[in-house]
């Protein structure tokens, strides 16, 4: 006996010390790349041959540090920790308008109804060249959007050039509230509609007075369009899951790599509907907390998911607060739905050695069984119960996509049309398409591809060697095909196109609200929704 507790005692030791010394590398592995960056710091500042910003040299080197782990991941300065505060709350003391800094100007992308940039004659495509007696210019993207917002019911000067032409335009400031339900309505007699574009803190209030607003008006069906919502407060997702579901079930589980951190969250109150038939809309740009609302609603057997497959998500974030009023959100857990499912698609630890991240969908998706047994599938997103079939987005298309191509054509649209069809109405002809292809085709600054941002290094590098002299009438006619080809390679998606055209230039007239007012007659999506959901067999057949 005193043998084997004396070896019990030796393997305790023996474990403790090896536990303790892994505790002391990995601290003194911190702690000396920690004193190797104050070193360093301390003698830029000190020998560097100009001036440093001390602030502006860590931000950077936080921020690349960050940018290898992943996207979500996110350093806060001061003034960072108030714009985090602001996305949460959906409330803010400002103009009531998004802008985009580019080319050392700011431009007013989108104005809110109602808003005091809406009521001051603020219009989208407005370039806001000084505010007070301020240059843009002469300051960062970060600094000239802030210089927009302020304390509630104080007044703002703006010097803006619209269409060639400076005018000046004074803002009284306001509180904004970011409404995450711009629109609902009913389809039919029986069919209501509820689009949600954000999880702030007013989410889950929002949709349930949507809900019994239309359930007053005979509502006994019920489409949820989270399309291209991003996510944002996981607690939001769980409350509106709990309309749907019965208390005490299980909605999304985190696992984190600090066990107090992983959590379990269940329905707490009882529903408000456990009957009503369910039809969510997803697509790729629904993430997070949109996925943990449909991936929970489709586990449990309660909603028939349409569309594309979501984007894949499964990361959870929470804010630290750091030293001096700044902080971090880190990514701390992922989360599961209640089949066990995680969906989070791109494995940023296994990045590769040339910077692309793999798939987890890429190894194979593993399957999970919903509450009635129906088969689901883990890693790389929500997949749809209906999927829409669309053609696969070139690249060339992704590239316009993510240029500003739509939103300087949709300036110059609205100025050329003052007014167009009601929202409901509207539709883009075949004329107005080939109207936008021209426009590309004599705006190349506005969608450029790799090829012919690299063709152009390739001239200028030429110039530099003066190996230029025979090449200018070769480069001009090989830059010309290159841009035939991509205008004409647009045609694969275009659909996809028109789609997002549409939604432009409706956002002129009649703001996100208009959107959704044109996607209720026209879209393919919520009328394939309508059709299911008022087909109970079809419903019944897709849950069973």
């Amino acid at each position: 006996m005193n043998k084997f507790k004396k070896w019990v005692i030796e393997i305790f030791l023996t474990l403790t010390i090896a536990i303790s010394a892994g505790f002391q590398s990995d601290f003194f592995e911190v702690a000396k790349q920690i004193d190797i960056y104050t070193t360093l710091f301390k003698e830029l500042n000190m020998y560097y041959i100009d001036e440093v910003n001390p602030a502006k040299l860590t931000n950077n080197a936080v921020n690349h540090m960050l940018e290898n782990l992943d996207p979500y991941t996110r350093y806060y300065d001061e003034q960072g920790v108030e714009a985090a505060r602001i996305a949460a709350t959906g409330e803010y003391g400002g103009i009531g308008a998004t802008s985009k800094f580019k080319n050392k100007t700011l431009t007013i992308r989108e104005v809110l109804k109602n808003s005091p940039a809406e009521k001051a004659g603020l219009k989208p495509g407005d370039q806001i060249l000084k505010i007070e007696n301020l240059e843009i210019k002469d300051f960062d993207e970060k600094g000239a959007s802030e210089l927009l917002n302020g304390l509630p019911n104080t007044k703002v000067k703006l010097q803006i050039e619209r269409q060639n032409k400076i005018s000046e335009i004074e803002v009284t400031r306001k509180k904004i509230e970011v409404n995450p339900v711009p629109y609902y309505t009913m389809l039919t007699s029986e069919v209501g509609y509820i689009s949600f574009i954000t999880f702030n803190e007013k989410a889950s209030e929002e949709v349930k007075n949507a809900f019994e607003d239309l359930k007053d008006q005979g509502m006994k069906k019920l489409i949820i369009d989270v399309r291209n919502n991003p996510g944002g407060l996981l607690n939001e997702a769980v409350e509106i899951a709990n309309f749907f579901i019965p208390k005490d079930k299980i909605v999304v589980t985190t696992k984190a790599k600090i066990e107090k951190w992983s959590e379990t969250f269940k329905t707490r109150q009882e529903p408000i509907d456990l009957e009503i038939p369910i039809s969510i809309l997803v697509n790729n740009r629904s993430a997070s907390a949109s996925e943990i609302l449909a991936g929970s609603l489709q586990d449990y057997d309660r909603a028939v998911v349409i569309g594309e497959r979501s984007f894949g998500k499964g990361l959870v974030q929470r804010y630290r607060e750091l030293s001096y009023g700044t902080q971090m959100k880190i990514t701390i857990s992922k989360y599961y739905t209640p089949s066990g499912r995680c969906i989070q698609e791109l494995d940023y630890t296994n990045r590769k050695e040339d910077g692309t991240i793999p798939k987890f969908s890429d190894a194979g998706r593993e399957a999970y069984k919903t509450e009635k047994r129906r088969t689901v599938y883990g890693g790389g997103g929500i997949l749809p119960d209906v999927k829409i079939e669309k053609p696969t987005t070139t690249e060339i298309t992704e590239i316009l996509f993510n240029s500003d191509a739509f939103f300087n054509y949709a300036t110059q649209y609205f100025y050329k049309h003052p007014t167009i069809l009601n929202a409901a109405e509207f539709q883009l002809k075949e004329s107005d398409y080939k109207a936008f292809k021209d426009y590309l085709s004599t705006h190349h600054q506005d969608f450029e591809t790799a090829t012919e941002i690299q063709l152009k290094k390739a001239l200028e590098k030429a110039k530099e060697e003066n190996l230029d002299a025979n090449l200018t009438k070769t480069y001009q006619a090989l830059l010309t095909k290159i841009q035939e080809e991509k205008i004409i390679e647009l045609d694969k998606n275009k659909e996809e196109i028109r789609y997002k055209l549409t939604e432009e230039l409706v956002k002129r007239y009649y703001y996100i609200k208009g959107v959704y007012q044109q996607k209720v007659v026209f879209d393919k999506t919520i009328l394939k929704a309508v059709s299911i959901l008022t087909n109970d067999q079809q419903y019944n057949s897709i849950l069973n």
